[in-house]
C-alpha cells in the first residue's frame, strides 16, 4: 500500500506542474491580449521610437567607425545631419510639394466625382454603387465616410495631420535619440526583469531583434527610394500632372510592403484616368512593371543582405496589427513581424532535413540528378 501511494504521489506532482505550466502561459496570453487592448497607441510610440533609435544606432556606429570619434557624438552629428537635410528638404522643396499635394487632393476629389456620375450611366456601375457601402464609395448604408473623402485625406494625411500628430512625432523623435544614444542602460534595464537563467537568451534575442531592424530598415529605404524615384521619372515621361508629388506618395506608400503599392497607384491612376483612358492604362501598366521589376529584381538583391519575409506573411500581419491597432500598426507592421520572426527563428531548433515538407509539397529544387 505505501508503495503505491509513493507511485503516485510523483505523478500527482508531475500534473500539478503541467497545470501551472498551462495556467502561467494562459495568464501571460492574456496579459499579453490586454497590454495591446488598452496599450496599443502607447506600444506603437515605443517601437516606433525604438525603430528610430535602431536608424540612429546604425547611423552612428558607421560614422564612428569611418571617423574614429565617440559613439554619443556621432550620434549627434547623425541627427543634426538628418534634421539639416530635412530642413534644406523643405526650404528649397517645400513650397512646391505642398502645393503639389494641394493640387493632388483637389484633383483627387474631382475625379472620384465624375468617376462616380459615369458608373451611374451605366447598368454594371450603378449596381456596383448601389451594392458597395458608403465607406467605400458607394450608396448602400454603411458606417465611415466615403471613398473620394477616404481617399483625399489618406493621400494629404501627411500634411493635414501634421499639426495634430506634431506632439506624437515630438515624443517619438526624443525618445529615441535618448535611446540612441545611451542603448547599454535600456537593454539591461530590460534584462534586468528577465529571471537571471534566461538572461543569456533574452540578450541574444533582443540584439537580433536590433540587427533586424537595422537591416529591415535599410534595405526597405532603398526600395521606398528607388521605387518613388521609377513612378516620378514614368509619370513626369507619361504626362502626367502632379507627377513629383505622385512619386512621393508612391515611395512612401511602399513602407507597406505589397498593400502598400496599391495605395501608392489608386491616386495616379485616377489622376491619369482624368487625362485619357489611354494615360490611365499606361500609368496603370508602368505601376505593374516597377512593382515587377521590384519584387523579382530590386527585392532579391536587398533581401540578400536585409531580410525576407514570406508575401502572405507580411500581408496578414499588416491585417491583424491593422484591424488591432489602427493605422499605426498597419504602417509597423512589417518593421515588427520582421523582429518577430528573427526572435522565433532565433529561440527555436532548426527544422532536421527528414521533418522538411517542401518535397512532398512540390515547391522544393528540381533534382538535377537523372540529368547527370
Amino acid at each position: 500500500m505505501s508503495e503505491h501511494h509513493s507511485d503516485d504521489a510523483p505523478t500527482a506532482g508531475r500534473e500539478l506542474l503541467q497545470i501551472f505550466k498551462i495556467l502561467r502561459f494562459t495568464l501571460i496570453v492574456t496579459i499579453v491580449i490586454l497590454a495591446l487592448w488598452l496599450l496599443g497607441d502607447v506600444l506603437m510610440v515605443v517601437f516606433a521610437a525604438t525603430l528610430f533609435a535602431v536608424i540612429l544606432h546604425g547611423l552612428a556606429r558607421i560614422l564612428r567607425d569611418k571617423a574614429r570619434v565617440p559613439y554619443q557624438l556621432a550620434v549627434g552629428l547623425v541627427a543634426l545631419i538628418i534634421l539639416i537635410a530635412i530642413g534644406a528638404l523643405f526650404y528649397f522643396s517645400g513650397p512646391q510639394i505642398s502645393d503639389q499635394f494641394v493640387k493632388l487632393k483637389q484633383a483627387l476629389i474631382t475625379q472620384y466625382s465624375q468617376l462616380r456620375s459615369q458608373m451611374g450611366t451605366s447598368t454594371w456601375g450603378q449596381f456596383a454603387l448601389d451594392h458597395l457601402p458608403k465607406s467605400l464609395g458607394g450608396n448602400e448604408q454603411g458606417s465611415g465616410a466615403s471613398l473620394g473623402a477616404g481617399l483625399a485625406n489618406s493621400v494629404t494625411g501627411i500634411l493635414s495631420s501634421a499639426f495634430g500628430l506634431l506632439g506624437t512625432i515630438a515624443v517619438i523623435l526624443i525618445a529615441g535619440l535618448y535611446f540612441a544614444l545611451s542603448p547599454a542602460i535600456y537593454v539591461d534595464g530590460l534584462l534586468r526583469l528577465v529571471p537571471e537563467s534566461h538572461r543569456p537568451t533574452a540578450r541574444k534575442l533582443v540584439l537580433t531583434a536590433g540587427t533586424t531592424l537595422w537591416s529591415w530598415t535599410i534595405g526597405q529605404a532603398f526600395d521606398m527610394l528607388a521605387v518613388g524615384l521609377a513612378s516620378g521619372i514614368g509619370l513626369g515621361f507619361l504626362g502626367v500632372p502632379l507627377a513629383m508629388a505622385l512619386g512621393v506618395v508612391a515611395g512612401l506608400c511602399n513602407f507597406i510592403p505589397y498593400i502598400g503599392a496599391i495605395l501608392g497607384a489608386i491616386p495616379a491612376v485616377l489622376i491619369a484616368l482624368s487625362q485619357g483612358t489611354r494615360t490611365g492604362l499606361m500609368v496603370a501598366g508602368l505601376y505593374c512593371v516597377i512593382q515587377f521589376l521590384e519584387g523579382n529584381v530590386l527585392a532579391p538583391l536587398i533581401q540578400r543582405h536585409a531580410v525576407h519575409m514570406p508575401p502572405a506573411l507580411a500581408i496578414l500581419a499588416q491585417t491583424v496589427f491593422g484591424t488591432i491597432l489602427g493605422v499605426p500598426g498597419l504602417i509597423l507592421a512589417s518593421p515588427l513581424t520582421a523582429a518577430l520572426l528573427a526572435i522565433g527563428d532565433t529561440a527555436t531548433a532548426p527544422l532536421e532535413e527528414k521533418m522538411r515538407t517542401g518535397e512532398t509539397m512540390g515547391d522544393s529544387p528540381l533534382s538535377h540528378d537523372g540529368a547527370d
